[in-house]
């Protein structure tokens, strides 16, 4: 690899995945995928929505032979969005926290729906749906800087999340701080 050093040539390839953080390629987001490709502990034909190009740029990366996709992890298929059907949706809320790149919007017990330019179709939000209002539509061709963007917005949902289970840490404890003056009767 070039005398690349491992963060490095974990970069190199995270870069050259679609971003679509889909979990396909049976890791948790591209960043994973991309150390674990790095670490020969993944073969580089595990990612459905790259396909052929980008199995192509890896194997020219890393000096490997260019393999065929992976049929475990699903086939190259044209970009999709998801769409929902609003009249069905029954704001259950519960295909919010599975999007990771936060490209679905709405809120409890109100209609929901997609920021199609927003989307990578990566299907997380399918499986949450009680109503099967959820399905993929063809989607745009991505824009030159699509993987940057998708890569930027899955990185502001995680640092969303964080922020928001510390806030909830803090709110617990604060509550058991207070728990023991109440019950010895004080304010």
């Amino acid at each position: 690899m070039n005398g690349q050093t491992a963060p490095d040539i974990v970069a190199r390839i995270d870069a050259l995945l679609p971003q679509t953080q889909c979990t396909r390629c049976g890791y948790t987001g591209c960043r994973p995928y991309a150390a674990a490709i790095a670490g020969a502990e993944a073969d580089i034909n595990q990612c459905p929505p790259g396909g052929g190009a980008v199995i192509s740029a890896l194997a020219a990366l890393l000096g490997r032979p260019v393999q065929a996709l992976n049929p475990v992890h699903g086939t190259e298929a044209p970009p999709c969005v998801a769409w929902i059907d609003e009249s069905r949706c029954i704001g259950c809320a519960r295909c919010l926290a599975p999007c990771p790149v936060d490209a679905i919007v709405g809120a409890a017990k109100f209609m929901h729906t997609v920021l199609a330019d927003r989307c990578t179709g990566c299907e997380l939000c399918l499986p949450p749906c009680p109503v099967d209002c959820i399905e993929l539509r063809p989607g745009p061709q991505p824009a030159a800087n699509q993987a940057a963007l998708n890569r930027e917005r899955f990185e502001a949902h995680g640092a969303r999340l964080q922020n928001r289970a510390a806030e909830r840490q803090r709110e617990l404890a604060a509550k058991k701080a207070a728990a023991p003056r109440k019950l010895a009767g004080g304010t």
